[in-house]
């Protein structure tokens, strides 16, 4: 399951320079009575104290030191060794902001493919005295050799019970008794705002400590990943990958992942698995050696307020619901291009990519019971999730429609019989010319429009009737090449 593009283009994300707010201190007001003189026969009348604002109790700094020194040992080294085919660094990978940590494993090849050593060093954490660790997958990627180096300077060859590339989650086993272990705690109950603390090896530099704030929950990023990570702004950098993140009671609630670099190294954002996430992979591993995840089939994308006000959502929330495989779980259920999936199993979905990252780590065969926003109303389906590993069918549009108008600036006619056999598309209207409000929209000649507001259009003057009842924006389902996407158009 991925969130859908208009084009077939690199993704590109700009960060929005950001200020920095000093914190302030906040000033308790206290009234003062005075004594009436003594001369004065009749009592004073004392005037009642002024509401005093409360004021937020001042959050001491957790005990870093103590943190470091109780768990600190329970985080090791990893180094690894191996080959891999390479012919060289691929450009697009290269300008990629998003700096997966094994940037700083070496030996890429340049010209004709060949067999070129792979050298590494992550981090990784013990969670039980017999030897089990948790790492990323990418840091034992390619590994024919892998070695774990304990802060007392012992040394043990590492076997790879399992990975999981989907979540980025590895686990390890080393035979030794009675290991120091962390403490793992709860990620959902993790707050933004609250202090963390990382060790791990970056560059190289075993038992580096690093700490600071979580910056958010639940972010999707556009690596094909299913995880809700964790965004804290603690500098991590390479060699830091699949280390511990801590609370500031101690607990792991987080693995180190990811930053956001257009350097390679750390530039104030990095983001972190959650620990559930970590344990749930690593129970299926230990028990099978292998994790299978859940599909529904279906793409979706952000819903932002020209779409929430064009499919009369009262808030910008969900998973606008682009596009549904044939015969998935998501057509089984009864799902149509144009839903807004707000619940999931009584879980909200506010950004879109809250979605994947419940499915993908549910299990195949279960039950998800979801709110499904369509056509102004509330509906309640339930779909039964397939794997992940089973083969896909290419996704088809449930519904297909057409829908125009010129105040939206579209100059549309219906698809021609040859055209929809090229295209595969039965009904629908293609773009020939734009302007207005679709061109600042991104609407382009050539695209066909399947549908207006969710609602299936079949005829041009059913897509001027559609466009006539809308108040402020008009959703229309585009399809450009095979891409499938909602493109929100402003009136007026």
């Amino acid at each position: 399951m991925a969130q859908s593009r208009i084009k077939a283009a690199p993704l590109v994300l700009a960060l929005l320079g950001a200020g920095v707010i000093g914190g302030a201190g906040v000033e308790a007001l206290h009234s003062r009575v005075n004594a009436a003189p003594a001369a004065v026969a009749a009592p004073a009348t004392v005037a009642a104290p002024a509401p005093v604002a409360p004021a937020l109790a001042a959050a001491t700094l957790p005990d870093f030191p103590r943190i470091t020194e109780r768990y600190g040992p329970a985080v090791v080294n990893i180094s690894v060794s191996g080959t891999r085919k390479a012919m060289g660094i691929d450009p697009e990978d290269a300008s990629d902001p998003f700096e997966l940590f094994r940037r700083f494993q070496q030996g890429q090849g340049r010209g004709v493919p060949r067999d070129v050593p792979v050298r590494g060093m992550g981090s990784g954490f013990i969670i039980s005295a017999d030897g089990i660790i948790l790492t990323n997958a990418h840091v034992v990627k390619d590994a024919s050799e892998v070695t774990v180096k304990l802060t007392d300077r012992r040394e043990y060859r590492a076997k790879v019970l399992g990975t999981d590339p989907k979540t980025d989650v590895a686990v390890l086993k080393i035979e030794a008794r009675n290991l120091p272990v962390v403490t793992l705690g709860n990620s959902k109950e993790l707050r933004p705002g609250e202090w963390v603390l990382a060790i791990g090896s970056p560059f190289g530099f075993e038992n580096t400590v690093t700490a600071g704030v979580v910056s958010a929950k639940g972010r999707s990023l556009p690596d094909e990943s299913a995880v809700p990570f964790i965004q804290t702004d603690v500098a991590v950098n390479p060699g830091n990958s699949g280390g511990p993140l801590f609370n500031g009671r101690g607990e792991v609630i987080g693995m180190n992942s990811q930053i956001y670099s257009r350097s390679g190294g750390y530039q104030g954002v990095s983001f972190a698995i959650p620990i559930d996430v970590a344990t749930r992979v690593k129970d299926q591993i230990v028990a099978t050696g292998k994790v299978q995840h859940a599909r529904l089939g279906v793409t979706v994308q952000e819903v932002n307020q020209a779409l929430a006000d064009s499919f009369k959502l009262d808030r910008p929330e969900g998973a606008l619901v682009a596009s549904v495989e044939k015969g998935s779980p998501a057509e089984k259920a009864g799902l149509q291009p144009g839903d807004v999936i707000r619940k999931a199993n009584g879980q909200a979905i506010v950004a879109s990519g809250d979605l994947p990252a419940l499915v993908s780590l549910s299990t195949p065969g279960s039950r998800l019971q979801l709110e499904v926003w369509r056509q102004g109303r509330k509906v309640d389906l339930t779909a039964q999730l397939a794997s992940a590993s089973e083969k896909v069918a290419k996704a088809e549009p449930r519904e297909q429609a057409a829908a125009a108008g010129g105040k939206l600036g579209l100059a549309l006619r219906p698809l021609q019989e040859g055209e929809k056999r090229q295209s595969g598309i039965k009904e629908g209207l293609l773009v020939e010319d734009v302007s207005g409000a679709a061109a600042r929209a991104g609407v382009e000649p050539g695209d066909v429009v399947l549908a207006i507001n969710g609602t299936p259009a079949k005829s041009v003057e059913q897509a001027r009737s559609a466009i006539a009842k809308s108040d402020k924006s008009v959703a229309l389902l585009i399809q450009r090449g095979e891409d499938k996407i909602f493109v929100p158009v402003r009136i007026g």
